[in-house]
């Protein structure tokens, strides 16, 4: 009797747990790519939990920035400040936006008039095949803004491990006057490459797509994309492409790129740019991760991709 009574208890237990189970809702997919918020002003962004890059936005530094930025051999492509004169270049921060002059502010190096300022997270978005966060910066000095910025940062999935980071910037005046952003080689985004991948520490290599090879023949040359590799791991070979979109105001920008381990695409180096209240500059730049060193006609059927992905309008707080 005792035997059967623990028996019809087991099957009305079991009988419970199955009905339980079939009570629960059918999860959800969980997102590949992933923005993470983290501890002191941080955002990670991840595929398959693992971390391809990371934006901090402390209101404590110079600018925001991002670093590391994983290749596929899971080290980072970038670094922060030049090998050979960490102090004079220690706003080489990896990948950064900024500009040497708004309204005669530098707002480039370190230790000058110009801050860019955090000031929000409007957005952060999961998803399959990317992720994106949207940030809001205020350009300034100790008493005044210049410039409001509005940004989205995406990391877009690839095949063989490889990946995308795409940053739109919009850039608006604050008030009733127009803002110059002055004529300068240096803005609006750098690029600080890991110091082996580098041509002079390193023996790595910069080619564009106008087919010039390093800094002796691409430098300041107007171009679609300058693309920089060499080896992260003894016999282990990558780089990043770094891409102008086609919509910006002076596409083919000219690129700043440097033998010691350093790219940018100049904004303004072939004359200002007048911001007018109420018409702010959308701007779209593209980063390229790849593993080894992509022929130039893979290199350009990426850059044909990237000029028809989809744009976002920053013009509006996002919800």
């Amino acid at each position: 009797m005792i035997k059967l009574t623990f028996l019809l208890a087991a099957v009305v237990a079991a009988a419970n747990i199955h009905g339980a189970e079939a009570d629960l809702p059918s999860p959800k997919p969980v997102p590949r790519l992933q923005a993470v918020p983290l501890p002191q002003d941080q955002i990670s962004f991840q595929r398959d939990g693992i971390e391809l890059a990371r934006y901090y936005h402390a209101t404590n530094q110079f600018r925001p920035f991002i670093y590391p930025v994983i290749g596929p051999s899971g080290r980072s492509l970038t670094r922060l400040g030049h090998p050979h004169d960490p102090q004079g270049h220690k706003h080489h921060n990896s990948v950064w936006i900024s500009h040497q002059s708004v309204n005669g502010v530098n707002f480039w190096e370190d230790d000058r008039a110009g801050r860019i300022v955090h000031q929000r997270i409007e957005k952060l978005e999961d998803g399959q095949d990317e992720a994106f966060a949207v940030v809001y910066n205020a350009w300034r000095t100790t008493n005044q803004i210049l410039l409001y910025e509005r940004r989205q940062i995406t990391v877009r999935t690839l095949p063989r491990e490889e990946w995308a980071l795409i940053l739109d910037v919009n850039l608006e005046a604050p008030g009733s006057e127009p803002v110059i952003l002055g004529e300068t080689a240096f803005g609006i985004i750098g690029v600080r490459m890991a110091r082996s991948i580098g041509v002079a520490d390193g023996g790595g290599q910069i080619r564009n797509s106008e087919g010039h090879i390093n800094e002796a023949a691409a430098f300041r040359k107007p171009a679609k994309w300058v693309d920089y590799s060499g080896n992260i791991l003894t016999g282990v070979l990558e780089g990043i492409t770094l891409l102008d979109h086609p919509a910006n105001f002076n596409h083919p920008a000219p690129f700043h790129v440097r033998n010691d381990g350093w790219m940018g695409a100049c904004l303004t180096f072939q004359g200002s740019r007048r911001i007018d209240p109420g018409n702010p500059l959308a701007l779209r730049y593209g980063l390229y991760v790849h593993a080894g060193r992509p022929s130039p006609a893979q290199i350009q059927q990426l850059y044909e991709d990237f000029a028809k992905w989809p744009v976002p309008d920053l013009r509006k707080p996002q919800k």
